[in-house]
C-alpha cells in the first residue's frame, strides 16, 4: 500500500464513519502511520505490522469512536487507559484537536513513542502519562476510554478515581459483552453502540457505562418525624 493509497483509504474510511477530516489531518494520520511502522521495527508497539492492517485495524478502528463521542459528550476531557501506541487516544486527538486527550500506559517505551508522536504531529491538546491508571488521584476526565485494555469490571474499577463527577466510561469491545456486563459491580451499562469499521469484517461495539448509584440509608429520625 503506497502513501497515496493509504491516504485515500483513510479519507474514504473517515467519510464512511461520518468524521470530516481536513487534508492536514489526513497527513497527520499518514505521518502517525509511518511513525508506528518505524518504531515497530525496533519496539513491540503492536502485533499488526502490515500497512493495510494498521490502517484498518488501528487507525480506522480508532476513528470509529469519534462520531459517538461527539454525540455523547460536549467538549469532553478524555483519558485513554492502556493506550499502548496511542490508540484510540491520539487518533481522537488528530480528529478533534481542541479536545483535551490524555493517554496513559504503564510501559515506558510506549509512552516515549506517544510523546514523540505528540511532538512531531503538533498535537497541542494531547498528553501522555507513564503509570498505572489506578494511581491517578485527580478526577478530571469526563470520558474515560479503553481499547482492548481489560474486562469491563476491571476497567471501571481501576479507573474510577480518574473519572470526573457526572462522567462516563466508554470501552471498545470486539465481541459480545453480556457476560462481562453481568460481572459489573462499580458501574452500569447504559448503552451499547455497534461500530462498523470500513474494510474490517469484524464485530465491534462501544460500551457506555456510568458509576452505579450508591444505595442510600434513610435517617431513622427523619423517617419518624
Amino acid at each position: 500500500m503506497t502513501d497515496d493509497e493509504a491516504l485515500a483509504e483513510l479519507r474514504d474510511g473517515a467519510a464512511a464513519l461520518d468524521v470530516s477530516l481536513q487534508p492536514a489531518q489526513l497527513e497527520q494520520l499518514l505521518a502517525y502511520l509511518k511513525l508506528i511502522e518505524r518504531w515497530s521495527a525496533v519496539y513491540n508497539l503492536t502485533a499488526v505490522r502490515d500497512r493495510p492492517g494498521v490502517v484498518r485495524q488501528h487507525l480506522l478502528d480508532s476513528l470509529a469512536i469519534v462520531a459517538p463521542l461527539r454525540r455523547q459528550a460536549t467538549a469532553p476531557q478524555i483519558l485513554d487507559v492502556g493506550s499502548g501506541a496511542g490508540l484510540p487516544g491520539l487518533v481522537v486527538a488528530i480528529a478533534e484537536p481542541h479536545w483535551p486527550v490524555t493517554c496513559i500506559d504503564a510501559v515506558g517505551k510506549k509512552v516515549g513513542f506517544m510523546r514523540q508522536v505528540i511532538v512531531e504531529l503538533g498535537l497541542k491538546s494531547a498528553a501522555a502519562l507513564h503509570g498505572r491508571v489506578e494511581t491517578v488521584s485527580r478526577s478530571s476526565w469526563t470520558v474515560v476510554v479503553s481499547r482492548a485494555f481489560a474486562s469491563l469490571e476491571d476497567f471501571t474499577r481501576l479507573s474510577a478515581s480518574a473519572l470526573a463527577p457526572g462522567g462516563c466510561w466508554a470501552a471498545m469491545k470486539a465481541r459480545g459483552i453480556a457476560d462481562e456486563a453481568a460481572q459489573l459491580s462499580s458501574a452500569v451499562v447504559f448503552h451499547v453502540e455497534p461500530l462498523t469499521v470500513p474494510g474490517l469484517n469484524a464485530e465491534r461495539s462501544l460500551v457506555w457505562m456510568r458509576p452505579r448509584e450508591k444505595a442510600t440509608t434513610k435517617d431513622p429520625a427523619r423517617s419518624a418525624s
